[in-house]
C-alpha cells in the first residue's frame, strides 16, 4: 500500500471509530451490521450503507481485507443487520470476484459516493438475511 493509501487508510479510520461511527449507532434508523469481534468474542456495530434487495442485503468495504468488520465476518459469518430499525439475523458472504463500483451503482448515491471518494480496496459483501 503506497504511502498516500495508508495515510488515507488511518486518516479516515480514526474520523470514523472516534467521531462518525459513536454519533450514527445511536440513530434509530440508520443502518447498522452487527458483527462477533473475533479477539474478544463481543457484539462490534458499525454504521453503514447498503440495500435491501428481497433477502439480501448488499454493501461494499471501503477498505476491503483491511476494515475490522470483514475480519470479523471472515472468522465467523453469522451476522445481523438493522434496516429500518429492525434486526435481522443473517450470513455475510465476502464477494471477491463482485465488481464493486458497479455493486455501488446500485446501492444510495450518497454513501456510494463516500465509499468511492474514501476506499481504497473495496470488496463486495452479501447477506443473506434468515429472518
Amino acid at each position: 500500500m503506497t504511502r498516500s493509501r495508508d495515510l488515507r487508510f488511518r486518516a479516515t479510520t480514526a474520523f470514523q471509530r472516534y467521531l462518525a461511527n459513536p454519533l450514527t449507532r445511536r440513530l434509530p434508523f440508520h443502518t447498522l451490521l452487527e458483527t462477533t469481534g473475533r479477539v474478544s468474542g463481543l457484539p462490534r456495530r458499525t454504521p453503514l450503507g447498503g440495500r435491501r434487495v428481497g433477502d439480501t442485503f448488499w454493501l461494499v468495504s471501503e477498505f476491503g481485507e483491511r476494515s475490522q468488520y470483514v475480519r470479523n465476518i471472515r472468522a465467523d459469518p453469522r451476522v445481523r443487520v438493522r434496516i429500518g430499525g429492525r434486526w435481522h439475523s443473517g450470513t455475510a458472504h465476502l464477494m471477491p470476484d463482485d465488481d464493486p463500483v458497479a455493486r455501488l451503482r446500485s446501492l444510495p448515491r450518497g454513501n456510494s459516493a463516500a465509499v468511492r471518494a474514501l476506499g481504497t480496496g473495496l470488496l463486495t459483501v452479501r447477506v443473506e438475511l434468515t429472518d
